[in-house]
């Protein structure tokens, strides 16, 4: 695979071509970037290796190297101290909902995190192989609380979840970024290409497609089939939506990294000056391949074991903090998973790089859409739990509502702090409703129509 030459090693051995190497080499790097890695990266600091290279073990100071930069190379990094402590209070059974609030702020820097490895390793595998890494683990978070809770029998919160994280990416996330980027940049005309967002556009609107036919079925066909037998149909049209949906994204991806590669590339014109003084951050691999992948793996179990707390304890926090499960489900949890990259994209918008605010929002949008809904409902298929696409009449038609007016807001190619206060107001609007549904969650329902089940 090669062998990397960590930054400790380069100022102590004085490589006489090192800066001017690591610039050429970035302007390469810079094109294939997604607007994914961009934003993650927003939140990167600068690592202090000046005391690991006094150390004389080349050993000790690999594994120190390695520490400095996955744990403290982060601005979040005080919020791992909510791992250990939330392990802690499930151990010891303290209160649900301390560890439910603990294991949420502590999935805060895990996701940022993984950006930050799938980059790492990215250097390694290529911008192809990169590319697919990073559309796999973007949204782990999202993807291991819904297989978990499938595990749990908790349909309910696997599709409010999706849903929140769907509707804040388009009107939370796109909602800031437009509105504080219109705010910060008010005398100034902000534009974005269209490209990108139009290509998403059609995407959602297919996932929305799946999502009303299984809905309208169900309405279509009372008084004319029994509940036993619409619940049937509406199951087998989910799985072969959602089949289809998988294959939709596979050749979403065929489009993002080979064929049309130039329309998702995320560009940072402007700023070659003030770019290269990170660059040696930013454009060279810190850590080596094996040891970028083993922290993949122990990130990824950590994410899978607060995601276990999360969703164990959402029960108990909801009635603690007076919250219904669907609020927390669709506004808290997808807040609080992608805190991280969301503040990613409102930093590009202060800095007027409109096209990597969107590329994070629709682009996460999309890729729950038509990657991890879909392969919920499979993963539930195979575990043998009847979970389809029927988000039933509200969730959808919020959906719908997001989708149609993030269209009308983009579709001039400009944006202005108006736009985004429309979004956040809108956002607030469906929040609002869901924190006023006081429904019981713990009742006994079916899982293919009324309320959705916890």
């Amino acid at each position: 695979m090669g062998t990397i030459v960590e930054p400790w090693a380069m100022a102590e051995n004085g490589y006489a071509n090192a800066n001017e190497t690591i610039k050429g080499s970035s302007r390469e790097l810079r094109h294939g970037r997604t607007a994914h890695n961009l934003s993650s990266s927003s939140l990167r600091k600068k690592s202090d290796l000046r005391l690991i290279q006094k150390i004389p073990c080349k050993t000790l100071k690999n594994i120190l190297s390695n520490l400095q930069e996955v744990i403290l190379g982060t601005k979040l990094t005080f919020l791992f101290l909510a791992i250990p402590l939330a392990i802690l209070a499930n151990s010891h059974h303290y209160g649900r909902s301390l560890i439910f609030g603990l294991s949420l702020i502590g999935l805060t820097p895990l996701a940022e995190r993984v950006s930050f490895l799938t980059e790492q390793l990215a250097f390694y595998t290529g911008p192809t192989v990169g590319g697919l890494l990073n559309a796999t683990c973007g949204n782990a978070t999202e993807l291991i609380i819904a297989i978990l809770a499938l595990a749990n029998n908790k349909v309910g919160v696997v599709k409010y979840s999706l849903l929140g994280s769907i509707l804040s990416n388009l009107l939370l996330v796109l909602g800031s970024s437009l509105f504080c980027g219109g705010i910060a940049n008010i005398r100034r005309e902000q534009r974005f290409d269209r490209k990108q967002a139009d290509v998403n556009f059609f995407l959602l609107l297919m996932g929305l497609l799946c999502h009303l036919l299984p809905l309208l079925i169900k309405y279509a066909m009372i008084g004319k089939s029994s509940t036993s037998q619409i619940n049937k149909m509406s199951l087998n049209l989910s799985r072969i939506s959602s089949i289809i949906m998988l294959i939709a994204y596979i050749a979403y991806l065929i489009f993002q990294l080979w064929t049309h590669r130039q329309l998702f590339e995320a560009q940072e014109e402007d700023d070659d000056d003030a770019y290269d003084d990170e660059v040696t951050v930013e454009e060279t691999p810190v850590i080596g391949f094996w040891s970028g992948f083993a922290w993949l793996i122990g990130m990824t179990l950590v994410i899978a074991l607060l995601s276990e707390y999360a969703v164990d304890t959402i029960e108990e926090a909801s009635d603690l903090w007076g919250l219904s499960v669907s609020f927390i489900s669709i506004v808290l949890l997808p807040i609080v998973g992608n805190a991280a990259e969301h503040a990613g994209a409102i930093i590009f918008a202060f800095k007027n790089k409109l096209d990597i605010s969107l590329g994070v929002a629709l682009g996460s949008a999309t890729q729950i859409s038509l990657f991890v809904v879909p392969l919920t409902v499979i993963v539930a298929w195979i575990m043998g739990i009847k979970m389809d696409l029927n988000f039933n009449i509200l969730e959808t038609s919020s959906l719908a509502f997001a989708i149609i007016i993030i269209a009308f807001t983009l579709q001039d190619g400009t944006s202005h702090y108006m736009k985004g206060m429309v979004l956040l107001l809108c956002y607030v609007i469906i929040a609002a409703c869901f924190y006023v549904d006081q429904t019981p969650q713990k009742q006994p329902k079916n899982n293919l129509g009324g309320v959705l089940s916890a």
